[in-house]
């Protein structure tokens, strides 16, 4: 099983080899955006630009919350990724917002017809918005690799955050070849539009996110299930009396109440709870700590 410093550095090379092609896509997209005369590729540039920004910010949440317990945070550092992720979806929703704007003001100004005089975008910008979608394609199965191997929330997250950007980039190419074939420069303001959109709705899931893990949200009920069916599993565990899960972070923090014979000593009692305390913790990487309450079952 990989250590925790070696799933730190995993997580950072990924996430710097994506920053790197962020970089290289934003100046290329932005070059194509000039010189082609697109509004949705200026768009998608400044996309690629808070792709990166919000890559560095998963680099620091990574370096943030591995640290490791201290005076000042007895409980870890996991919960700063949670507010690297509430800051990175505020600029996420400030740049989305700036993109609609920007597409909205030239559809107000040049309507949806064909207007004499104004260039349309051109096969430069076509060809960068087919890069941009096979770039964050394989940025997206890059990332989704290694955060499946070392199962970190924060690297799927950016798996799906890679692949929401391909997403928008299709939505690029068609507004820009539509322009192209139609003539309407609409179509390309449209496509920033839906840009706009996409980029609001990941910062909105970001948020989200985020928030449920910094206000104590329960598990899910798939994780909830297991654990009760492992805790029921061990002998002389007669019963669950209750079950509490709260994210920390990318962890879990466990509370649970079993009852046992009520004749049973001491040792015997802490013994059963250092077994399912074994058990589960073992079956479940993410849970940061369990504590097992034992309560005599003849009292119930």
């Amino acid at each position: 099983m990989k250590t925790k410093r070696t799933n730190e550095q995993i997580a950072v090379r990924v996430s710097v080899v994506t920053l790197t092609g962020n970089v290289i896509l934003t100046a290329i997209k932005l070059i194509a955006g000039l010189v082609g005369n697109s509004t949705a590729m200026i768009a998608d540039a400044m996309h690629s630009l808070s792709d990166g920004l919000s890559t560095i910010g998963v680099i620091i949440a990574v370096k943030m919350s591995a640290k490791k317990a201290d005076s000042d945070h007895q409980y870890g550092h996991e919960r700063f990724e949670c507010v690297a992720a509430i800051v990175l979806s505020i600029f996420l929703l400030a740049t989305g917002a700036g993109i609609g704007y920007a597409g909205i003001s030239e559809i107000t100004e040049h309507g949806f017809s064909k207007v004499e005089g104004v260039e349309l975008p051109g096969l430069i910008a076509l060809i960068a918005a087919l890069i941009r979608i096979a770039a964050k394609e394989l940025m997206y199965w890059y990332t989704r690799a290694a955060g499946r191997k070392i199962n970190s929330g924060v690297l799927m997250a950016d798996a799906w955050h890679h692949r929401s950007d391909a997403l928008t980039s299709v939505a690029s190419f068609f507004g820009i070849l539509g322009a192209r074939i139609f003539g309407l420069t609409a179509l390309d303001s449209i496509a920033a539009i839906i840009t706009c959109l996409f980029i609001l709705k990941v910062a909105f899931d970001i948020f989200r996110d985020a928030v449920g893990k910094m206000t104590d949200k329960a598990a899910d009920e798939a994780t909830e299930a297991k654990i009760l069916e492992i805790a029921l599993a061990q002998d002389k565990v007669i019963g669950i009396d209750e079950l509490k899960t709260r994210l920390f972070g990318d962890k879990i923090y466990v509370e649970l109440e079993i009852s046992v014979d009520g004749d049973s000593t001491l040792r015997d009692a802490h013994e059963v709870a250092h077994i399912v305390h074994d058990a589960i913790e073992a079956e479940f990487e993410l849970i940061k700590h369990c504590t097992v309450h034992v309560n005599p079952a003849d009292n119930q």
